[in-house]
């Protein structure tokens, strides 16, 4: 069943995307007037291009990168369907000022979002960002189209692994995440930390901003088949790790293990309640002139922390028909 949805899945998709790529042409051709991103303004979007570099190092070798373009969405002025709206990132974060959405918007039909970030800001003067208090993931597996949505700090961060992103990792690792507030470039790094092989695989996104736009038309054009690109290296990188005999793995909730979210978050309690976690946090706090580590990575919803740490503010989106 899972096969046959693909193949119908693969067929519609081609289908739509040449539809709205012909409407795309013609818009072109006949310069239908280009039309404003909602919000008005200033530019609600911001573009960067860049490279994805993924680099696998036990049980063997498999590195590769690719071309990627990016979309950094003010979401107080263009709210984005099927994510979180400003005010709700906010809430999630405890801030009270902008919120920026690093994400490929959807192209000619298509969305493919591996990882999405929301930088949530402090409250500063006008047209400023402030200071970046709190990110929130936002990870999406392929096929299965679970997602899950996770707070983190900025800088570095050290999470549970809480959801199985591909069929050649099990769930016993934690991810080691780097990330900055965007400027002119920015750059995510996500290390695996794991019990057996230890830090062997990482990917990183480097990119540089290249413009800013509140046309859909300048919008619709920039990220053209992004989403397909990436879709389409996601299936061919699983192919050679195939071919290359690295151990194929069920999705948890085929080996009767319905508990890997719960296990997930009591590990990921048991790395923040840590001695090395906290002291980590205080000394990157110290270099940042922060002065309560402990409220930072405390200040989120939760009943099951020990002393005055709680669990990380993190929810699931269950998997779609025909795997759910």
């Amino acid at each position: 069943m899972e096969a046959l949805y693909l193949l119908v899945s693969l067929a519609t998709t081609l289908l739509t995307s040449t539809l709205h790529s012909l409407l795309l042409l013609l818009r072109l051709l006949l310069r239908f007037p280009r039309g404003t991103l909602p919000g008005g303004g200033a530019a609600a979007v911001r573009l960067y291009e860049g490279r994805v570099r993924h680099s696998r190092r036990r049980p063997v070798a498999h590195a590769f990168e690719y071309p990627v373009r990016y979309a950094l969405v003010d979401l107080d002025r263009l709210p984005l369907l099927g994510h979180l709206s400003a005010a709700d990132a906010r809430r999630t974060a405890s801030t009270s000022g902008a919120v920026h959405l690093l994400t490929i918007p959807k192209s000619v039909g298509y969305e493919q979002n591996p990882l999405s970030i929301y930088y949530c800001y402090d409250s500063a003067e006008q047209g400023e960002d402030g200071h970046l208090k709190m990110c929130i993931a936002e990870v999406t597996n392929t096929p299965w189209g679970e997602r899950v949505m996770f707070t983190f700090q900025p800088g570095s961060d050290l999470v549970a692994k809480p959801l199985h992103v591909s069929p050649f990792m099990d769930m016993l690792g934690n991810w080691s995440i780097r990330a900055e507030a965007p400027g002119d470039s920015l750059y995510v790094v996500i290390s695996v930390q794991h019990p057996t092989l230890g830090n062997y695989f990482t990917a990183a996104l480097h990119a540089k901003l290249v413009g800013k736009t509140s046309s859909s038309l300048r919008l619709a054009t920039f990220f053209w088949l992004m989403p397909h690109k990436v879709a389409a290296g996601i299936y061919w990188e699983a192919v050679r790790l195939w071919m290359k005999n690295v151990k194929f793995l069920d999705h948890p909730r085929y080996l009767n293990n319905a508990s890997y979210r719960d296990e997930a978050q009591k590990r990921d309690l048991e790395i923040r309640s840590s001695c090395s976690f906290l002291q980590k946090h205080k000394v990157n706090n110290q270099n940042s002139g922060c002065a309560n580590e402990i409220a930072e990575i405390s200040n989120h919803d939760g009943r099951n922390g020990e002393g005055n740490i709680k669990n990380r503010w993190c929810v699931w989106r269950d998997a779609q028909w025909p795997w759910s």
